[in-house]
């Protein structure tokens, strides 16, 4: 080996180290993880906003373009994207480790308080003073939930084929009753075919890049890509097998927790267009089909999700508690409760890292095909039908005491007993509203003063009403 081919290696390896030392520590990572994961309230606006602000304003870690590169990928994928997005910065900068650590910490935070609060409504639930807290909570979740579709609506109907793929999507839940897996894929088939027809609802365009830490690493270690993305296939094939195997064990005893299993694990891959969108499946099956809790407990659950930090696709641990907590089989009580808690949990996250692992190495060939971000548009302009139809049928639960089966041609509807309507419902849902909309207080502020007005309401009419 010559000299100057000696003299170009050791500057090479300069170089490489020389931008290695630049990456922030493991150590530094995690604690900064563990601060997203811990003031992550906000829902996935909030929460992608402050992961830019820790990693790109803040720390320089990562630049604009990466990052919305990263997010744009995210949306792609079925799941909490905040979390995923979490998961691929993590894995960018550190590998696989780094991607399980970010995308652990940013949910086990809200794990962890949800199982309490799980716990807490299991068991106190019946108690007249935290029924009435709950009252007011279920109220405010409501406006939420309109809030969210009016956020949606603004961002994703963008044209005359968004609008009439939302009223579709609409009228295929509400009136026709068809499969929420069903409506998405319809969706996503036909933005892949017609993708012209659909403007894609991007987050943004990217800014020029400051100096980002990561793009200086990548710049002086060109192989660096290619040992990451070998990484990424070997975690993500070993998660498919440890994602997919317990469940196949569970299936083959048949139990509560076999249903849980199997079910949480069919809507791990229809979770595309968040929380919101996949509650109306899981309030068709789980409420409806599998009778694990009511209607008004899937509201508390939904409250209880949004005070907690993480994703708020933590509601389905909440469903998952009650229906372990309530099972016929032996394991129940708590501890059932309590396994059916984590099994939802793995059921869950296992298959967003799986996503984010086996995805990630491609991300910037998927943002170039135009085919799969028109199906993204076409599945965002479809949510906004299913969380219409989420509205609709939360609202008809919470402000109504009764509902009627009434035919309408050969279709069935649930309609409310008009004569039924809860006033005292409908002023903390009006409460929550000035809150929200008027006073601008925040998600946080409002529950608070839905709950505690419902506790006050409750209590001058007696606890028992």
């Amino acid at each position: 080996m010559s000299d100057a081919t000696v003299e170009a290696l050791g500057q090479e390896q300069e170089a490489k180290a020389a931008a290695e030392a630049r990456l922030p520590s493991f150590a530094e990572a995690l604690r900064v993880w563990l601060k997203i994961g811990l003031l992550s309230f906000g829902g996935p606006a909030g929460q992608i906003a402050l992961l830019h602000r820790e990693v790109v304003d803040e720390r320089h870690w990562i630049g604009d373009r990466r990052f919305l590169h990263g997010l744009n990928f995210c949306t792609l994928l079925p799941g909490p994207e905040a979390q995923q997005l979490a998961t691929y910065l993590g894995w960018l900068m550190h590998g696989v480790r780094g991607g399980l650590a970010a995308g652990l910490l940013f949910v086990l935070p809200g794990a962890v308080v949800m199982l309490a609060l799980s716990l807490i409504y299991a068991t106190l639930g019946d108690v007249p003073l935290i029924a009435a807290l709950f009252f007011g909570l279920k109220c405010a979740v409501l406006v939420l939930v309109v809030e969210a579709l009016l956020r949606i609506g603004r961002r994703a109907l963008k044209g005359r084929a968004a609008w009439a793929l939302a009223v579709a999507a609409f009228a295929a839940l509400f009136f026709l009753n068809l499969p929420f897996p069903l409506v998405v894929l319809a969706a996503g088939v036909i933005g892949y075919l017609a993708p012209h027809a659909f403007t894609h609802g991007s987050h943004g365009s990217a800014k020029s890049d400051a100096p980002a830490v990561i793009d200086a690493v990548l710049a002086a270690d060109p192989g660096r890509p290619a040992r990451l993305a070998a990484g990424a296939r070997r975690a993500g094939y070993i998660g498919l097998a440890l994602w997919l195997l317990p469940v196949a064990a569970l299936l083959t005893v048949g139990s509560t927790y076999a249903n849980v299993a199997w079910f949480f694990s069919k809507m791990a891959v229809v979770t595309v267009g968040g929380a919101y969108a996949v509650l109306a499946y899981v309030a068709q099956d789980a409420v409806q089909s599998y009778q694990w809790l009511s209607a008004q407990e899937m509201l508390a659950g939904l409250g209880l999700a949004e005070t907690t930090p993480g994703p708020l696709i933590l509601v389905l641990q909440f469903v998952g508690f009650l229906a372990g907590f309530r099972a016929p089989e032996a394991l129940s009580g708590v501890p059932g409760g309590i396994a059916a808690s984590v099994l939802v949990l793995w059921v869950t996250f296992a298959p967003c890292f799986v996503f984010v692992f086996l995805g990630a190495p491609w991300i910037e060939r998927l943002q170039e095909n135009k085919a799969l971000s028109g199906a993204l548009a076409a599945i965002t302009a479809a949510v906004v039908g299913v969380v219409a139809n989420l509205a609709v049928w939360f609202g008809l639960r919470v402000l109504f005491r009764d509902m009627q089966l009434v035919q309408l041609g050969p279709l069935g509807v649930e309609l409310p007993v008009l004569t039924s309507l809860d006033l005292a419902a409908l002023g903390l849902a009006i409460l929550a509203a000035v809150c929200l909309f008027r006073l601008k207080l925040g998600v946080v502020k409002t529950l608070g003063i839905a709950a505690g007005a419902g506790l006050l309401v409750r209590l001058a009419l007696g606890l028992g009403a």
